[in-house]
């Protein structure tokens, strides 16, 4: 049985002057992420905080009753967490297995020279359950750069500094084009279609910087991650935050343009900064899956008590995800997969199944969308052999 924590997350402090090296492999100490053991005992079998009572809800016509922790919401008639007795390991274990003869069809990224020597035979998947039950696979244990799919953790970050006011300068439609294209820019007078493509993270970069330093506010998305992630190990990679900025022209060509327009108040070096850095945050299948599960919980993370954002916040972040997570294949992955999900070109894909789990899958070899093609495949397999698809 699962002891469950209560906290609560405060925004970090900027840190104390240093060289940039000093932020890329460690998190920020200090009191930022406080925890206090307080698991209480629930009827229903299950353990959770004393902030978050335990409530019985008769939700069918039989009259059933299950605790409704941690969403404390009406749910469907349906049962709020994965049974207890469903093997997750075999599940998962089946589907990979099922897609092995697809691991290490496509390319890797090799426009960013770091990620260009990635083998991309390796293959790992991580299922954490919002009752806290965790399932692995392959390479699920060895970290890679997330790359875009950082930028569901940033938007999380936005929308909490300066809320609806984002989409003023940004949109929540799917773009349709390559996740770096600058047509769509140009034509819509410098406001990206969406924050998940490279121009519509590299505005919510610019929100994020507040007038900060671009080594604080790395250093606080780092801290935000490594927080949700319960996991201090987390950490940015030198290597591929400077390939990226050897080699991040068309980046830098969105930022620019972008400035030209007036939707960037920060400098273009310090907006550049802090995403090529955001994109080089290292985790494994595992990490990633447990940072990503308060968007399966409405926005609370169940394991810790921790309310990181409002049920209506993670919702509208879930929904983007769908629409646009993966740029122009964004279709195709709701069409094959049914969950919300988010791609990096570093062959990640983490996927959200609401009241349920969250799923990080990793497989560098890419689609010509920059999605990994054998991640996609398992994650469809996973999903239909589970029944966790939101259609």
């Amino acid at each position: 049985m699962h002891q469950h924590r209560t906290g609560e997350w405060l925004p970090p402090s900027p840190p104390h002057a240093s060289h940039p090296r000093a932020l890329l492999c460690q998190r920020p100490n200090g009191p930022n992420w406080k925890r206090a053991s307080t698991p209480v005992s629930c009827p229903y079998g299950i353990d959770h905080p004393q902030s978050l009572p335990c409530e019985a809800a008769a939700n069918d016509a039989a009259g059933a009753s299950f605790c409704r922790y941690p969403t404390n919401r009406t749910r469907a008639a349906r049962d709020p967490l994965p049974p207890s007795d469903l093997d997750l390991s075999a599940l998962l274990a089946r589907a990979c297995d099922a897609v092995r003869s697809e691991i290490g069809m496509g390319r890797v990224a090799s426009y960013i020279p770091a990620l260009a020597r990635t083998d991309p035979n390796k293959f790992g998947a991580a299922i954490v359950t919002a009752d806290g039950r965790v399932a692995s696979y392959g390479d699920a244990k060895e970290p890679f750069s997330i790359q875009s799919i950082s930028k569901v953790f940033t938007l999380t970050l936005a929308l909490e500094r300066i809320g609806h006011k984002l989409w003023q300068r940004v949109g929540r439609e799917p773009s349709g084009n390559a996740f770096n294209s600058i047509v769509q820019l140009e034509r819509e007078r410098g406001i990206p279609r969406n924050p998940l493509i490279n121009a519509g993270a590299l505005v919510v970069c610019d929100v994020l910087l507040a007038q900060r330093s671009a080594e604080a506010t790395s250093a606080a998305i780092l801290e935000f991650v490594g927080g949700v992630a319960d996991d201090q190990s987390v950490c940015i990679d030198p290597e591929v935050a400077q390939s990226e900025a050897e080699t991040g022209y068309r980046n830098a060509s969105l930022a620019n343009f972008m400035k030209s327009f007036g939707n960037l108040e920060h400098s273009v070096s310090d907006v550049l900064r802090v995403y090529f850095h955001q994109c080089a945050i290292a985790m494994n299948c595992v990490q990633l899956a447990r940072a990503g599960l308060f968007l399966a919980t409405d926005g609370t993370d169940p394991l810790s008590g921790t309310k990181i954002v409002s049920a209506h916040r993670a919702r509208r972040i879930n929904s983007i995800m769908l629409m646009c997570g993966h740029y122009d294949a964004s279709g195709d992955f709701a069409f094959r997969v049914g969950t919300p999900g988010k791609s990096g070109v570093g062959g990640g894909i983490l996927a959200i199944v609401p009241d349920r789990a969250s799923i990080a899958v990793w497989s560098p070899a890419l689609t010509p969308s920059g999605n990994s093609h054998a991640g996609t495949a398992a994650l469809e397999q996973i999903v239909r052999d589970a029944k966790w698809s939101v259609f």
